[in-house]
């Protein structure tokens, strides 16, 4: 769900003149698009890289948004303190699944139901205040794969729902009372999660199997 959102779209005296998308050369196109379809005026500048990153901050116009789509990137403190406004970031996991390859964690748990969250960016990864986290069921037998295309589906429909706001609007979005909770998970914890070794018994490697799917290495 989203906070509300007050008065009309495009309300504020100052409009929005560049957005820094920072997301997959895949994912770029079609985002750039969903945003332009709402603000063709715009000028959207994707990024990939860190290197990119601090390129297109090398010369702010005076309103400028950052807005982080399934990025690994993790954006420096000094660059989010040169923004005017917030940054957010569409992260494919819920508040109770912070930091990277949530689905993974999430299926080796066995997880009922999954989600997606939006929240302001801080210099601490997964932490800034939520304003959009949606929930749903996993479905029974899902694996990697399905879960993340699933969860990428839903995070698309929200990012689209979202983007008239993130191009227009240039206060702050609402903020929902969700907290997030759980272990933060790094990129080093999937890595050992997904190595197998000669000790584990069939139980295990399959629970294994199914939460990390091509990530899965045998030591």
């Amino acid at each position: 769900m989203m906070g509300s959102l007050k008065g009309p779209v495009g309300g504020s005296k100052m409009s929005i003149s560049r957005i820094i998308l920072l997301t997959s050369e895949a994912d770029a196109p079609i985002l750039v698009d969903v945003l332009h379809r709402h603000n063709s005026a715009i000028d959207v500048i994707p990024v990939a890289t860190l290197e990119a990153l601090h390129g297109a901050f090398a010369h702010l116009p005076p309103i400028t948004r950052l807005l982080s789509f399934c990025s690994p990137v993790i954006v420096p403190a000094a660059l989010l303190a040169t923004l005017p406004s917030p940054a957010y970031n569409f992260h494919p996991g819920p508040p109770e699944r912070p930091g990277r390859y949530p689905s993974v964690f999430a299926l080796y748990d066995n997880d009922a139901r999954f989600g997606v969250t939006v929240h302001e960016m801080l210099p601490r990864v997964d932490s800034g205040p939520i304003v959009t986290a949606e929930w749903f069921d996993i479905p029974t037998g899902a694996d990697l794969g399905e879960l993340e295309s699933l969860s990428r589906a839903y995070l698309l429909a929200v990012y689209q729902r979202m983007a008239p706001y993130m191009v227009n609007v240039t206060r702050p979005l609402p903020q929902l009372m969700y907290r997030w909770s759980g272990r933060k998970t790094s990129k080093a914890q999937c890595e050992d999660l997904c190595r197998l070794t000669p000790e584990m018994d069939e139980t295990e490697i399959a629970r294994r199997d199914r939460a990390c799917g091509i990530f899965l290495r045998r030591s």
